[in-house]
């Protein structure tokens, strides 16, 4: 390993608190239906928060997506989803991600971090892609970040009793997000 991956180099970002720009960003999923086909979806209401440091160890990010915002382009279903069947929003409103640890240099890097839903915390890792940062209108400078994972939803005590065998355990998050500079 060379001292330019260590956890002590520079981030191509400049210090201080980046806010997410919703209107750029996403919080997808995919989960298998009855193990044959795929279903898709997003969660439309996130809240998350890049605090760059002068290195890895004193950067993180916060990111929280309310559960009852998802959206797999049928109502009927996402309500289902919603009820205590499956997610349960009324008693598991939120999935939060604290970010513990991160590697990596130029585009590629590796974010682990704690994930909970409800009252289960489990530790995930994403494999991050940098898409660079640019100057815009705004005058603020916008970053660009895409994040894959997957976990298992009986990870996190998501078991939805008869309906189980109908969903996949596995679900695979994708993750789009634009961060703007501090103002």
């Amino acid at each position: 390993m060379t001292s330019e991956t260590s956890t002590t180099s520079p981030l191509p970002l400049a210090a201080g608190r980046w806010e997410i720009d919703t209107n750029h960003s996403e919080v997808g999923f995919t989960i298998r239906h009855l193990g044959i086909s795929k279903v898709r979806g997003h969660f439309g209401q996130v809240e998350a928060e890049l605090v760059v440091g002068g290195t890895i160890e004193e950067s993180a990010i916060t990111a929280t997506v309310a559960l009852s915002s998802i959206d797999t382009g049928n109502p009927q279903r996402d309500e289902h989803v919603r009820s205590a069947d499956l997610l349960d929003v009324a008693n598991r409103p939120t999935m939060t991600f604290r970010s513990t640890k991160a590697s990596g240099k130029g585009e590629e890097w590796v974010l682990e971090g704690d994930l909970t839903i409800g009252d289960v915390t489990r530790t995930v890792t994403f494999e991050v892609e940098f898409g660079g940062a640019v100057d815009f209108a705004d005058n603020r400078k916008h970053a660009g970040f895409e994040a894959k994972s997957e976990i298992r939803r009986s990870d996190f005590g998501l078991n939805f009793g008869a309906a189980d065998a109908l969903l996949g355990d596995v679900v695979k998050i994708q993750l789009d997000a634009q961060f703007l500079s501090p103002a």
